[in-house]
């Protein structure tokens, strides 16, 4: 059996040329090559090995690294995931029309509002993390607090339908 090579080994493969293996697993090494960027290899695909990096326990993938760094900054951050719009008002306008017909009617261009309402969702979440996390508040006030969130999330239920993505929609209590 063929030693497997570790991450940070060096390889020259005949198809894809120089490149360093960033992740392995049972069946395949993950290596970004210089001139074609990642490709997936088979552990005993034929290429030179260049250098290889000793096994050491405590190294991780650069997917690792990554998908970690993801998670972290996706529950910690204020930065908006990207929600798209339902396709059918793409393009639209919101029409708000005053009871006085002397008065004019105001126009907002959809995406305007489905941004407005997607960064309200975004904020809720992290005031929801940022309540769970807090070391000021007892379990019951964090409670409290949660219920809060969750009727204003049910009160905006109202907009679902400008979600693309069921997944991303609001959801307030449920009636079980």
């Amino acid at each position: 059996m063929t030693k497997i090579l570790a991450v940070g080994s060096r390889i020259n493969h005949p198809e894809h040329g120089k490149g360093v293996v960033t992740n392995v697993d049972s069946k395949m090494y993950w290596v970004t090559f210089i001139e074609n960027g990642l490709e997936t290899i088979p552990l005993d695909d034929d290429f030179e090995v260049i250098e290889a990096s000793e096994d050491e326990l405590d190294k991780v993938s650069f997917y690792e690294v990554e998908k970690t760094l993801r998670s972290i900054l996706k529950k910690w951050s204020d930065v908006s995931e990207i929600v798209p719009i339902a396709d059918k008002y793409k393009g639209g306008t919101i029409v708000l029309q005053p009871k006085d017909s002397n008065l004019a009617n105001k126009e907002i261009p959809i995406e305007t509002f489905f941004h407005k309402i997607v960064m309200l969702r975004d904020r809720l979440r992290v005031m929801e993390q940022k309540i769970n996390s807090s070391n000021n508040l007892d379990d019951q006030e964090k409670v409290d607090l949660q219920q809060y969130i969750t009727r204003c999330y049910g009160s905006l239920t109202t907009f679902n339908v400008l979600f693309k993505n069921n997944s991303q929609q609001f959801k307030g209590e449920s009636s079980k």
